[in-house]
């Protein structure tokens, strides 16, 4: 049994960037920090296009980039919040920079800044087309030798404990597995963190990463915690379209912002059909317009034209792209990209306070698995990584101000040993993963109450036949990950329902007193 000061579920940016602020602000605390498989093995490591941030007042604004935040979530974001982390920003990015990042910049020195859509000023601060992958090293590099870290890889978190002993809902440490071990282990904590990602791996089509299967939703659910707009999922419109596969290739919004356009498969420009900006319209609005070609024209994709762009600067913007490209049989100077929209982001998740505490006393919440109110129905290109930057930080004060006065405590939790644990079968959970996948698409998203209530029907049913083997098998880890992303996509589905629920009665409300 492990004891520590904080304990941290994930080594994406939110994870490793609390997890510095904290050994910064008290040098003495015992931290450490759970990876579900390789620590940088993330979403945060996929992340192409960059941070959003004023940095040049001349010719943009805090005002601006709030209201483009505003615009982008459909009018469902906390002003509040938005306004608090977008004028941090600058002061964030310098924190990131003063550890190490580096970021491109032009030929007079100051910081290179894109424009993606849904903005209305060049203000994406980036890497070239690696800036995910470039701030998970410097994190990493930065907390790999800190002694009172601890990483432990390959650690699947199972549950969040809580004090039965008490009569307040409190979080008092994890459970977890090591990869290929039958022991559940239990670690013990006065704070625990959770900054697990997103759940995009629940979809048909995804840009995320293999590991993003809802954990830290489903183990808040569990907990007690409040869970809040799960129905808000973002789909990316450009995503390399590869027969038979279902994770994809993100293409960045930064492409778009370069000149990039979007065409079917007569060459038309359709998205000036659906918005006035085209290209650079905001996430849902050229989803929305992509899936509508597509339904009309009964193809499998559209494209990305890139032919009338100078391919030099294509390729020195973008190394990483243009390198998929060409290993996929693609040349963008003569060939059309296919493309199609995935599911990209939550955002909504664990509910948390401008500290990132969530419901649950002493359980925090970072990242993509919570919701903070910044992204609304909808989220503004590049805001992810500042959220994430902006609440570690937020966090890390609250906690150091608040963790010597509390208690380690302790649970009666039994933990049982398998000798020879019998477990499901992994072709079978496998096969269930399949299923729920193959059911949560963007058009159960956007569908009828009747699709939504027929989806949640046989995602229950995959649920209760699960926990009927669970009476009789080992709960390994495959068969965990598929009930997180069973209960996450019970709860998008559900959550989805109400709020449509919500939006009929409202209309006819409206209808009536007209």
């Amino acid at each position: 049994m492990k004891t520590c000061d904080v304990l941290i579920s994930g080594t994406g940016i939110a994870g490793l960037s609390i997890a510095i602020h904290l050994i910064e602000l008290q040098p003495d605390l015992q931290i450490i920090v759970l990876s579900k498989n390789d620590a940088r093995l993330t979403n945060t490591s996929l992340a192409q296009g960059g941070i959003a941030a004023v940095c040049n007042r001349l010719t943009d604004s805090f005002e601006q980039h709030i209201q483009d935040t505003l615009a982008a979530g459909r009018g469902k974001c906390n002003t509040k919040v938005v306004e608090m982390v977008i004028k941090q920003a600058p002061q964030r990015l310098n924190a990131l920079i003063k550890w190490g990042a580096v970021f491109d910049t032009e030929k007079d020195g100051q910081l290179a800044l894109a424009l993606e859509g849904g903005h209305t000023q060049n203000r994406v601060v980036h890497y070239k087309d690696q800036t995910g992958w470039h701030i998970q090293d410097v994190l990493w590099n930065r907390i790999k030798n800190e002694a009172n870290i601890e990483v432990i890889p390959n650690a699947f978190c199972v549950d969040v404990i809580t004090n039965r002993d008490s009569d307040e809902n409190e979080a008092i440490g994890m459970s977890y597995m090591l990869e290929s071990q039958s022991e559940l282990k239990i670690i013990y904590a006065k704070t625990t963190v959770l900054a697990t990602g997103g759940c995009g791996q629940l979809f048909a089509f995804t840009s995320n990463s293999t590991i993003a299967t809802g954990d830290g939703v489903a183990m808040a659910f569990r907990a007690g915690a409040t869970i809040t707009d799960m129905q808000y999922i973002q789909y990316h419109p450009t995503a390399l379209y590869e027969k038979g596969k279902s994770n994809l290739f993100l293409i960045s919004e930064a492409v778009r912002g370069f000149g990039g356009y979007v065409v079917n498969s007569h060459g038309k420009r359709f998205l000036f059909n659906s918005d006035s900006r085209g290209e650079l319209a905001t996430r849902d609005i050229v989803t929305a317009a992509i899936f509508e070609e597509l339904k009309h024209s009964a193809e499998s994709f559209v494209y990305l034209d890139l032919r009338h762009l100078n391919q030099d600067e294509f390729k020195d913007h973008f190394p990483t792209i243009y390198e998929r490209f060409i290993s996929s049989g693609l040349h963008p100077e003569k060939d059309l990209v296919p493309i199609v929209p995935v599911a990209h982001y939550q955002c909504g998740g664990i509910a948390v306070n401008e500290y990132g505490q969530t419901s649950v006393k002493n359980l925090y919440a970072l990242g993509e698995c919570s919701c903070t109110g910044l992204h609304g129905a909808n989220r503004l290109a590049s805001n992810s990584l500042l959220e994430a930057l902006v609440y570690s930080f937020n966090a890390a004060q609250q906690i150091v101000t608040s963790i010597y006065g509390i208690e380690q405590k302790f649970s009666c939790t039994q933990l049982i040993e398998f000798e020879s644990p019998v477990i499901i079968d992994s072709a079978i959970l496998n096969e269930l993963k399949e299923q729920v996948r193959s059911i949560m698409t963007y058009q159960v998203l956007q569908g009828s109450q009747e699709d939504k209530m027929k989806v949640l029907t046989q995602l229950i049913k995959i649920h209760t036949d699960l926990m009927e083997c669970v009476d009789y098998y080992y709960r390994c880890q495959n068969c965990c990950e598929l009930e997180n992303m069973l209960q996450t996509a019970m709860i998008i589905v559900n959550q989805s329902s109400i709020a449509l629920h919500l939006e009929t009665n409202k209309k006819n409300e409206y209808a009536y007193s007209c």
